[in-house]
């Protein structure tokens, strides 16, 4: 209000001015911002810890998995031994599979009717029949050839050998093995194949590049990038397939576990033998395939995410930084003199 004197009063709204309303209660800006509370998860979260926490505290305390006798036999020489002819096999059925897997996919896509049906009818009875049963049959093949030589089709043979010497045990698991791989590689060949643009082959046409080059040099490297996920799924899956050839008495992980807990009776703590050897082995296929992958990606992607052992030199960086700068002294810092005054 104003005084009498005419002169207004501090306080006094200016004259014409409305009073501030209220803020309006329904207005975001005016409420306090409360986070979302989400209890189901909460709960989920705590019913997954205690069922983690239950099956290692049954681990560490129940004496059925006898820890000692695991820690006996992971490392003896016989275990390790069957570790290695696993590898073995899965080397030997990775590379052949594969090869002859590319050879069938680009079998399949050419354009030749003969070619397209015997890749096809390949691909189909290898895919149908289960492993264990094309293994027993390789490993009875002298059963159905007593001799394999070499000599004119249909004609007088010029050079044979006995079955059973030319193929041993080893050899008619990896033939089992790398066949029935080949099946399942030429269609994930043939899959990474057809995913490439066809305007690629069509540029490379135009250069005048020879069909052979466009497929080593432009095909090949951008199926790349599809041909990795899967292959590495199936090479995991054929290392854990080696354990089929139990049937053949060839003397790999899974075997080797089973005559061991034959004579002793251990059969869990000798189980856990070969699964701790077996989560092994895949995680370190698990990891070259990360490597390989992020190899073939540097064309599509420039700035890869850090790898785990990147991740792993920064944060110890980081941590260098951060006690170096706690170690640095304090300096005092002088007082500015005012501008102006003599010394």
């Amino acid at each position: 209000m104003a005084s009498t004197t005419g002169v207004a009063h501090p306080d006094a709204a200016p004259a014409g001015s409305r009073p501030a309303a209220p803020p309006f209660p329904d207005d975001p800006g005016s409420g306090k911002v409360v986070p979302a509370r989400h209890y189901a998860r909460w709960a989920g979260a705590v019913a997954v810890a205690v069922l983690v926490a239950q099956f290692v505290h049954g681990l560490a305390t129940n004496p059925v998995w006898e820890w000692g006798v695991f820690g006996d036999y992971v490392l003896s020489e016989t275990i390790v031994q069957a570790v290695w002819v696993t590898l073995q096999l899965t080397a030997y059925a990775t590379v052949l599979g594969f090869l002859l897997g590319a050879v069938l996919a680009f079998m399949r896509l050419s354009r030749s009717p003969v070619l397209q049906t015997v890749a096809w009818t390949y691909i189909w009875v290898f895919r149908s029949i289960p492993m264990i049963v094309q293994l027993v049959f390789w490993f009875n093949l002298s059963a159905l050839y007593k001799e394999l030589g070499v000599g004119i089709p249909f004609g007088p043979v010029f050079w044979s050998v006995d079955s059973n010497s030319l193929i041993g045990t080893i050899g008619a698991a990896i033939i089992g093995l790398t066949l029935h791989q080949a099946a399942y590689a030429a269609e994930i060949v043939r899959g990474g194949v057809i995913s490439v643009d066809q305007g690629q082959l069509e540029a490379a046409a135009a250069l005048g590049i020879p069909r052979f080059r466009q497929i080593r040099r432009v095909v090949l490297p951008q199926a790349m990038r599809a041909i990795l996920p899967t292959a590495g799924n199936e090479i995991i899956g054929l290392l854990k397939g080696t354990s089929v050839v139990y049937v053949m008495s060839i003397g790999e992980l899974f075997y080797q576990v089973q005559v061991i807990y034959g004579r002793n009776g251990r059969v869990i703590p000798l189980l856990l033998v070969a699964t701790a050897w077996y989560v092994v082995l895949t995680s370190l296929l698990s990891v070259a395939q990360y490597y390989v992958e992020r190899r073939y990606a540097r064309g599509a992607d420039r700035t890869p995410p850090p790898t785990p052992i990147q991740r792993g030199r920064r944060f110890v960086r980081n941590l260098r930084a951060a006690a170096a700068r706690r170690d640095l002294p304090v300096v005092p810092l002088k007082p500015l003199e005012p501008v102006g005054e003599s010394r």
